[in-house]
């Protein structure tokens, strides 16, 4: 008699569990010791290399010049993140409203800033004090030489403002993304326009916003070199090629500038990773595993944003 006809009393052999060998890989070893012997070998020429001048690397890197310099650099960069974050997201408002005066406006601003070069627009308010020594507005004028002639204060305008443009679409494609429904429910609970973005749009659209906005503050703070065209050269690079030239040795202190860059981006990093796990809070879903394979069945792909959680048992 066969299997299938077997009766209930009948004992059943369990199915050996498959066992599954991972797929072997040469190539990816193979690449692996080539890139690490090329490093390698670049790591040991360049350390035996007098050219690059390592006693001098050595001897400036934690100068008290290019400390102070680096502080320099961290203010630049925050002070204009603060004022590109701040007239970004008043530009995307204007972006996003019904009038067409402000989307023209906002238009406009875009256009300009995101269309020309940083390093000609610092050109260009480093001169602005040999346009406008004054302002006469009639009835009194107003001297702008102190004003213009305060590099800080330029580099700062300069970077904020082209800053600025690139923030207004970030921060508009985030409030974008979030659903219509959330602004159609807060409306519903009586919440107004400003209580609505401050409770239930914003919190939803950092998640968005955040990410782009830390590569921007990255950038942002290589992009402190450029303030040299003002010019001001307080800064990390413009202080490091200071005395680069008083040495006549611009490769030391190229690479002395690059590691301080280094640690600062590396500082930058980690603060944007915990930011940004800090507003993925409530984004993602918790199902137990049939619960997975059930959806995973109808998208026809596993979801990225979920945690699986153990089953819990009914007792009958």
């Amino acid at each position: 008699m066969s299997d299938l006809n077997q009766g209930p009393g009948a004992s059943t052999a369990q199915p050996t569990p498959i066992e599954a060998k991972p797929l072997r890989h040469p190539g990816r070893w193979v690449a692996a010791a080539i890139i690490v012997a090329l490093l390698a070998w670049f790591i040991i020429s360049a350390l035996n290399n007098e050219a690059y001048g390592w006693d001098t690397y050595r001897a400036y890197l934690f100068d008290t010049r290019i400390a102070t310099a680096a502080l320099h650099t961290i203010a630049l960069t925050l002070l204009s993140m603060i004022l590109g974050v701040v007239l970004g997201a008043i530009l995307a408002v204007m972006r996003m409203s019904g009038n067409p005066v402000m989307q023209g406006v906002a238009w406009l601003y875009l256009w300009i800033f995101r269309g020309t070069p940083i390093y000609v627009q610092l050109v260009f308010w480093g001169l602005l004090g040999s346009l406008y020594q004054s302002i006469n507005l009639g009835f009194a004028e107003i001297d702008l030489q102190s004003l213009l002639s305060n590099m800080f204060l330029l580099a700062v305008i300069g970077l904020g403002l082209n800053e600025a443009a690139y923030m207004a679409e970030i921060v508009r494609s985030g409030i974008q993304a979030v659903p219509e429904g959330q602004m159609e429910a807060s409306k519903a609970l009586g919440m107004n326009w400003s209580m609505t973005m401050r409770r239930t749009i914003l919190p939803q659209a950092m998640r968005i916003i955040i990410p782009p906005t830390g590569n921007e503050l990255i950038s942002m703070l290589k992009t402190t070199s450029l303030v040299v065209a003002i010019p001001y050269s307080l800064e990390l690079y413009g202080r490091s090629m200071d005395i680069a030239y008083s040495l006549f040795e611009p490769v030391p202190m190229l690479l002395v500038a690059a590691s301080w860059y280094l640690v600062i981006t590396s500082i930058l990093m980690v603060g944007q990773y915990y930011l940004e796990k800090h507003f993925e809070k409530g984004s993602t879903r918790t199902l137990t595993a049939r619960q997975l394979a059930a959806l995973a069945d109808a998208e026809g792909a596993i979801p990225g944003n979920v945690t699986v959680v153990p089953e819990t048992s009914k007792e009958n």
